[in-house]
């Protein structure tokens, strides 16, 4: 019989100390009933609550190594070894999850960021025009493409959903790329990284890009089983993924490294002699390949002996970004700090944009060897999020997950770049879509620009009502044509409302319609600084 531990680093169970933090329901209800006396029986002293703790783990991790075991041997002969190699970074992680004890970040043990830690990106030099060619040609460009664009009512992955002139997040990627290519006789390579969610659709999609100047890989995340809260135990019973699609899930981007080492393409890269990858989420329409921030890796703006392993791009931080992840200073290395690893007593301190003052934007550059080297050294230890899901026939399961900034901590010579927000053009709304689409911006070459007529280098705050307008369809079906933006700050819509073609908003314009009630704004309208309540209809005679 195949078996999981002959082809893993066994794993050794009696290593397996502390206590199990938020999602490990079931460790907490059965130390919480002996501590609540209702397991009756003779009272345990600490030592004896600690050993049936660590036995409850060690039977956790025994019972998992069977089910993966069960699980395997429904994978077919030719996918096995590769299913395998996914299945030891699952039972790693879990691992952890169970070893893990309280949070993973000492509040007073953060230190104020170093000098020199974060750069501001003025400072950074643009290169010699004639180095940029063999700047380029060792770089490789990776979008990370897992996500479904359910959220905003469509189907298949997020990255075909038209944002700009019928042109997709996909279109423009390939352009910007391109555009590169063909401007500097440079061949940087676009790499996707799938999930089994996006990945059939993604292929018939990339073969209309087969006359375009840019070479596409693309390679899957890992595909892991949810876990059910009760058993702690994969809710999965075979390899028939498709059969049963709500037993799996992506771990997330911080899943990059691993996956993209098992696909081949890190070695086949660095056998090219390519040195850095960019990497990005495929929604943000800001992150494009920065010349002046390549120099800065390897070209004319070095510094200093050592190579830079790994840069976070950050941002300023502003009142709109309190939830973002920020980088701080730990152990003598800097590593990103999410909400979920911040005790709640000191979530008001997180927030604050005199504390922490910048923002991850999740555009990240790093070595291709020093991935390669952490990962064979087995010392990329990024933090675990715990994801609560419930499923559609209300079985409750969590997701182990990681985040690709997380592995800043496992490299050497880190820093931040602090960039200008322009490079932090997410669309995960249609109130996103909405900046996007308007006069706000030019589209060139795949990049959207801000207008020169736009006063300030800020975008308008924008907050559409979820019932009418968080589908894309919905969202269009409500304006005749997207407003004039230009001159907008903030802007608040609600309820049952239209707009006719020609509209412009500047300053702060609130409209509510109440339940009920309908308001439609006229062609041709300017509203600046206004408040619209009520109820107007504009109807056709």
């Amino acid at each position: 019989m195949f078996s999981l531990q002959n082809s893993c680093i066994v794993l050794n169970a009696k290593a397996v100390n502390g206590s199990a933090d938020a999602g490990k329901a079931h460790f907490k209800m059965l130390n919480s009933n002996v501590n609540n006396g209702q397991v009756r029986g003779h009272q345990r002293v600490p030592s004896d609550t600690k050993e049936f703790h660590e036995a409850t783990k060690r039977d956790a991790l025994m019972r998992l190594k069977k089910d993966l075991d069960n699980l395997l041997e429904t994978v077919e002969d030719t996918r096995r070894p590769a299913v395998q190699k996914e299945m030891c970074g699952f039972e790693a992680l879990y691992h952890r999850f169970l070893q893990e004890d309280g949070p993973s970040v000492e509040w007073d043990r953060i230190e104020k960021l170093p000098e020199g830690a974060v750069k501001d990106y003025s400072t950074i030099k643009s290169p010699q025009e004639d180095h940029i060619r063999d700047m380029l040609d060792k770089l490789v460009v990776v979008k990370l493409n897992g996500g479904l664009g359910t959220s905003m009512g469509c189907h298949g992955p997020k990255s075909v959903i038209p944002v700009r002139n019928d042109l997709t997040f996909l279109d423009l990627t390939v352009q910007q790329i391109e555009h590169l290519n063909k401007k500097y006789n440079a061949n940087v390579p676009l790499v996707l990284m799938n999930s089994f969610n996006t990945d059939e659709d993604t292929e018939k999609v990339i073969r209309k890009y087969k006359g375009f100047q840019v070479q596409i890989y693309t390679f899957n995340q890992s595909c892991y089983p949810r876990i059910s809260r009760d058993s702690l135990l994969p809710v999965a019973k075979d390899f028939a993924i498709e059969n049963d699609i709500e037993a799996w899930y992506p771990p997330g981007h911080g899943d990059f490294y691993q996956s993209f080492q098992n696909s081949g393409l890190l070695r086949k890269f660095i056998e090219e002699g390519r040195e850095y990858c960019f990497l990005s989420n495929i929604d943000n329409l800001g992150a494009t390949v920065d010349i002046k921030i390549l120099n800065r890796l390897i070209g004319d703006d070095q510094q200093g002996d050592k190579p830079i392993e790994f840069v976070m791009e950050v941002t300023d931080k502003t009142r709109a970004d309190v939830k973002g992840g920020t980088l701080i200073n730990y152990e003598n290395k800097l590593r990103l700090l999410e909400i979920a690893q911040v005790p709640k007593e000191h979530v008001d301190d997180f927030k604050s944009v005199k504390t922490f003052k910048f923002f991850n934007t999740n555009n990240i550059w790093a070595r291709l060897k020093s991935i390669e080297r952490v990962l064979n050294a087995k010392t990329m230890n990024m933090e675990i999020i715990v994801n609560n899901k419930t499923l559609d026939n209300g079985m409750r399961v969590i997701q182990l997950e990681t985040a690709v900034g997380a592995a800043m901590k496992c490299f050497d010579g880190g820093i931040g770049i602090n960039v200008p927000r322009s490079r932090f053009l997410p669309v995960k709304k249609t109130s996103d879509l909405l900046l996007v689409m308007s006069n706000l911006y030019s589209l060139k070459y795949g990049s959207l620009v801000m207008s020169p007529q736009r006063m300030f280098p800020t975008t308008p705050l924008v907050k559409l009502g979820d019932n009418h307008f968080s589908k894309v369809n919905q969202f269009l079906s409500r304006f005749a044509n997207i407003p004039d933006l230009i001159e907008l700050d903030h802007l608040t819509v609600s309820g049952d409302v239209t707009f006719g073609r020609g509209v412009s908003l500047r300053g702060t314009v609130i409209i509510i319609a109440n339940h009920g009630d309908r308001i439609d704004i006229p062609a041709g309208a300017i509203l600046e600084n206004k408040i619209v309540s009520g109820n107007m209809r504009i109807l056709d005679h």
